[in-house]
């Protein structure tokens, strides 16, 4: 599982013209989740993600949590997230999760984030086409690999 946290001080996502996600001060999320990933994996990295210190203390150091600034998430699912660009110009989905698989465990994951760890979770919808905007704080973009966490 891939997630792409960014540190923003808004984010909305729109289908047909309409905002269906919207947020203040948190984090946009862009969640990517390959064929082997279980709740495991979605454990993990609501863990990670809930715990993050990258927000500004009084010193100016980024050492506070999304709670403890009262942020909230704005999560996308994004199976792009597992393209492979090895060969050709033709981006490969293949390591995608099928939505059969992906749905449920997005799901699972945003509800972890919600009901463990007490944070505000607004989402798109999965499969749909959807406009993402957001302003990035800092910048603050990090990239979190279950594969890498293990």
């Amino acid at each position: 599982m891939r997630v792409v946290v960014q540190r923003c001080s808004r984010a909305e996502v729109r289908i047909d013209g309409t905002a269906v996600g919207r947020i203040g001060m948190g984090f946009m999320l862009l969640v990517g989740i390959t064929e082997t990933d279980t709740r495991a994996e979605a454990d993990l990295l609501a863990k990670k993600i809930a715990q993050l210190r990258v927000f500004e203390d009084a010193q100016g150091k980024m050492n506070l949590s999304l709670r403890e600034v009262d942020g909230a998430i704005l999560s996308i699912s994004q199976f792009t997230l597992y393209a492979d660009c090895r060969k050709g110009n033709r981006p490969s989905f293949i390591r995608a999760a099928r939505p059969e698989q992906a749905s449920p465990l997005y799901d699972y994951f945003n509800q972890t984030l919600r009901t463990t760890y007490g944070l505000h979770v607004e989402t798109g919808r999965f499969g749909a086409d959807m406009q993402v905007d957001f302003i990035n704080s800092g910048p603050v973009t990090i990239l979190l690999d279950t594969d890498d966490l293990k």
